[in-house]
């Protein structure tokens, strides 16, 4: 399995952005999809993340500005990040979790910089 993402990149305090990030491989139909971020000295945390049947849970700090969906005919998830702030500068990674019988699958895309500054 892997995972592509594309779309970060520096953007002005305020303005938005999208990530997507495209699973390819053996999947179960049933999966979390979903984004994480890491800024130096800390550890990695959820920002958002999309089940196959759509519930979606987001992170407090980005509630209300970020928005996350996925397609699954093509194993595709989207964050679309409205208003940013500096503090949202960080490094976002692509995540896909699933479970199949007693085992469970994790894996993680590729770093993604996203750059909030003036």
């Amino acid at each position: 399995v892997q995972l592509q993402a594309s779309g970060g990149g520096l953007v002005q305090p305020g303005g938005s952005l999208r990530l997507s990030c495209a699973a390819s491989g053996t999947i179960s139909s049933i999966n979390d999809m979903g984004w994480y971020r890491q800024v130096p000295g800390k550890q990695r945390e959820l920002v958002a993340r999309v089940a196959s049947n759509g519930d979606t849970d987001y992170a407090d700090a980005v509630k209300g500005r970020f928005f996350i969906s996925r397609d699954n005919a093509k194993n595709t998830v989207y964050l679309k990040m409205n208003s940013l702030k500096p503090e949202d500068t960080a490094v976002y990674y692509c995540n896909l979790f699933y479970r199949t019988g007693w085992s469970e699958y994790e894996y993680w895309g590729q770093e993604t910089q996203v750059t909030v500054s003036s």
